[in-house]
């Protein structure tokens, strides 16, 4: 079966205004344009329009093979989500539109992806084409479009990040993989190169150093992450913006022959893409800076409970400003304590939605350790400090919460927030235990990898949950937004 991609946009100047339309038909396989199609409509709306796109994109690709199936991409955040049955139409002029699109393939052939408006140049590009024809009393005509051509010779693109929980993107990358992996010569199905290293993405910290809520023993401690500051790794982040200073053009090929890489290596008998529809997708969030985070104390649930510092708040509202410039958030989880929650309602507020309390979020219970140092607790207790790192069960002095407890009461509160947030993109706002426990059940990961990972202030994570149960992490300790 045949697998197109879809890219549309529509554009008005005014809104309502001059409008029009672009939509291109690519082969997944191969990237080749394979239609192309543009048209002046009038005075509309840009959501008409970009409706318009959507319905001339799907048609041509239904009059090349309506066997088919279809990816489609737009940067219209309203109608990938309307289209996807996330969002209800209220439009009168929009609801004949998408009916009629929802009618050109069978129902479950045509999936949506929302991609960054510098990905959708080509149909953007055709819209504007069409909109100028327009202006001089005409229409658009395809032998005359320069649209394919003016986007492949223009300046390529830095690798945009992907919107958190946009798995359906790395998804379709793998099948397009595996598709030029059948293809290409002298590579059969199923066989795996040589062992590469695979490169960093996704703003997964390099870093060797960690932050628990305490120093690693034998590692140097890390600074907490402030706004202006950086970070000694490097963190290109799939969250936020970021720049490449490298050759874009290479980048992105050295991007596109990892997804090859990578769709050879998995690619052994009897694996299926079996299509289990959207994820559910966690963006953790840590809180920004207390008072006692830089003096690096033992901060948990059984405390002073402290708010956050001015510092903190920066933090909160840079993270609230990338988010809402990505524009994927549906739902904003905190937990209970005052630093979560104070991190949250600034994070919500920018985003317009409302704050769940989830009491499973909260920070594990050190115990009699609240409020001391990594040292001031190696000084006092020093046999309960060593039980504990040494073991997930041993609890902090004087009856806190062990990490076997923590891990137990987070893998319950994801279990019931996936129930209630199925196919969604949800903030967590949280803390670094529960955080790095994510983490780790994703991965499957023992429990001394608590002790790994770095974990800044106000740092982003991601994980997607699919369908069948497994999890993948998208993203670690992103804090490009803070730079």
């Amino acid at each position: 079966m045949r697998e197109f991609i879809v890219e549309a946009d529509g554009g008005s100047r005014g809104n309502p205004g001059p409008a029009g339309y672009g939509a291109v038909v690519s082969d997944a396989a191969t990237g080749q344009t394979l239609r192309e199609s543009a048209e002046y409509i009038g005075v509309a709306t840009n959501n008409v329009a970009e409706y318009r796109g959507l319905l001339a994109g799907l048609r041509a690709a239904h009059a090349l093979d309506p066997a088919a199936t279809v990816h489609v991409r737009m940067d219209s955040k309203l109608v990938v989500e309307q289209m996807s049955g996330r969002w209800k139409i209220k439009h009168p002029a929009m609801k004949p539109l998408a009916a009629e699109a929802a009618r050109v393939f069978p129902p479950g052939r045509v999936t949506y992806e929302w991609i960054p408006r510098e990905r959708n140049k080509h149909a953007d590009r055709l819209a504007n084409e069409a909109m100028d024809a327009g202006a001089k009393g005409g229409q658009w005509s395809e032998p005359a479009s320069t649209a394919e051509l003016d986007t492949a010779t223009g300046a390529a693109p830095t690798a945009p990040p992907e919107p958190p929980g946009d798995a359906t993107a790395g998804a379709a990358r793998v099948r397009d993989a595996l598709a030029r992996c059948r293809t290409s010569a002298g590579s059969p199905d199923g066989a795996a190169p040589a062992a590469e290293p695979a490169p960093t993405t996704l703003g997964a910290s390099t870093s060797g150093a960690s932050t628990s809520g305490v120093p690693t023993p034998g590692a140097p401690e890390p600074t907490a992450a402030q706004p202006g500051s950086s970070s000694n790794a490097d963190e290109t982040g799939a969250l936020g913006d970021s720049s490449s200073t490298a050759d874009e053009t290479g980048a992105l090929g050295a991007k596109a022959e990892a997804d090859s890489r990578a769709a050879r290596t998995v690619a052994s008998p009897g694996w299926a893409p079996a299509d289990m529809g959207t994820p559910a997708t966690f963006v953790l969030l840590r809180h920004g800076e207390t008072p006692l985070t830089p003096q690096k104390r033992f901060s948990g649930s059984g405390g002073t409970d402290p708010s956050l510092s001015d510092v903190g708040r920066e933090q909160a509202e840079r993270a609230a400003a990338m988010l809402a410039r990505r524009g994927t958030i549906q739902a904003v989880v905190s937990s209970p304590l005052a630093r979560t929650r104070e991190t949250a309602g600034i994070v919500a507020a920018r985003l317009g939605l409302d704050v769940e309390i989830e009491d499973g979020l909260r920070e594990t219970d050190f115990g009699a350790w609240e409020g001391l140092t990594f040292a001031e607790v190696r000084e006092r207790h020093p046999d309960d400090l060593n039980a504990w790192l040494a073991s997930p069960d041993a609890e902090p002095t004087g009856g806190g919460e062990s990490f076997a407890a923590t891990a137990e009461r987070i893998a319950a509160t994801r279990d019931r927030l996936l129930a209630a947030h199925q196919g969604r993109t949800v903030l967590l706002v949280t803390h670094v235990t529960p955080i790095k426990t994510f983490v780790r059940l994703a991965l499957g990961a023992p429990p001394e990898s608590l002790f790994r990972m770095e974990l800044s202030a106000a740092s982003l994570s991601a994980v997607a949950y699919y369908a069948d149960g497994n999890a993948s992490v998208r993203l670690l300790n992103d804090t490009s937004h803070l730079r």
